[in-house]
């Protein structure tokens, strides 16, 4: 099962060697100065807002023990990944089949036929705000021609790992959960658009935006053993660590699930982007950050953030955004 993705991408069956940090990034403590204090701000200010409800002076002995903790599952994949769900049998076998370049609409259509509830999934998202029909579409076949080969591709890499959002989990992981997937959702949508002006990969960018939180949300569950009444350390400084172990965490697990080896990379280097698709990712989770931040009224829309660290194309970006929730 973990080897889904790189077989339908046409990978072999070895293993994935697990990316490595830079020696910058080993201790997680700071970003990249290229990205700038805009990004670490952003960061700060979606991490206070996310634990805004939970958050609590900690101490020092406990945040490091929840850090200490996300960092040996760096070093035991096996271990990470037993930590979050499984992608059920379909999506892989159904995303062997979108390899092919030369499929028709008409045969991807009857390959989509075989499950009732993926028909749906496909025809509600070609009617969705983000594609704007000019009339509702209501067969497959068009559904699936308004999509396009890699729209169908994304769909279903997000329905294969939508069960992330399902896991049983409590205490401030429970509140989390659903806004990082949210985040996620939204960072993948973001990096995909921006990957083509970078000359990285539309898929892979979409790919590494779905995957980029899984470390956060198992690291919000282990903060759960040892935080009670679902409380969170509430420190930005705590938070920034959090977050940039938390993406190592992300690739650890996206090489063991035999994502493509680039993608893993893009996920550890987004704090220090050295790739075109590190960079798309980058700026992608900030932009879905920054969307996040003004929907829900943490910051205005002509704040700084936006106005001075996004360019033209950015903030085009941050706006198709808003329709993901229409």
């Amino acid at each position: 099962m973990k080897k889904w993705i790189g077989r339908l991408l046409g990978g072999s069956e070895k293993e994935t060697p697990v990316p490595e940090a830079p020696e910058q990034e080993q201790d997680e403590a700071q970003q990249d100065p290229e990205l700038g204090a805009l990004s670490r701000e952003v960061d700060a200010t979606y991490y206070r807002w996310l634990t805004a409800a939970a958050g609590y002076d900690a101490s020092k002995e406990l945040q490091h023990r929840i850090l200490d903790g996300v960092r040996m599952l760096v070093h035991d994949p096996d271990s990470a990944a037993e930590l979050v769900p499984r992608v059920p049998e379909l999506i892989p076998k159904l995303m062997r089949s979108l390899m092919d370049e030369n499929l028709s609409a008409t045969e991807l259509s009857r390959e989509l036929a075989q499950d009732p509830v993926l028909v749906a999934e496909v025809i509600r998202e070609s009617n969705s705000a983000y594609y704007r029909p000019l009339t509702p579409i209501k067969t497959l076949e068009a559904a699936v021609m308004m999509l396009g080969l890699n729209g169908v591709r994304m769909l279903l890499a997000r329905i294969g790992l939508r069960p992330l959002v399902r896991m049983e989990v409590d205490g401030f992981a429970r509140h989390a959960l659903p806004i990082v997937w949210d985040q996620s959702e939204k960072c993948a949508f973001a990096a995909s658009m921006l990957a083509p002006g970078m000359s990285a990969s539309v898929f892979e960018a979409y790919l590494a935006g779905l995957m980029q939180n899984v470390g956060l949300i198992v690291a919000f569950r282990m903060a759960g053993r040892h935080c009670e009444g679902g409380r969170m350390p509430g420190s930005s400084e705590f938070g920034l660590r959090l977050l940039n172990i938390s993406r190592q965490l992300s690739a650890v697990i996206a090489a063991h699930w035999d994502f493509p080896p680039q993608v893993a990379e893009a996920i550890v280097h987004a704090g220090r982007p050295s790739t075109p698709l590190a960079e798309a990712l980058a700026h992608g989770d900030r932009v879905a950050k920054l969307r996040l931040l003004i929907d829900a009224e943490v910051i205005p829309a002509d704040d700084p953030f936006v106005t001075s660290g996004l360019d033209n194309f950015q903030r085009r970006c941050l706006g198709k955004l808003g329709d993901l929730d229409d």
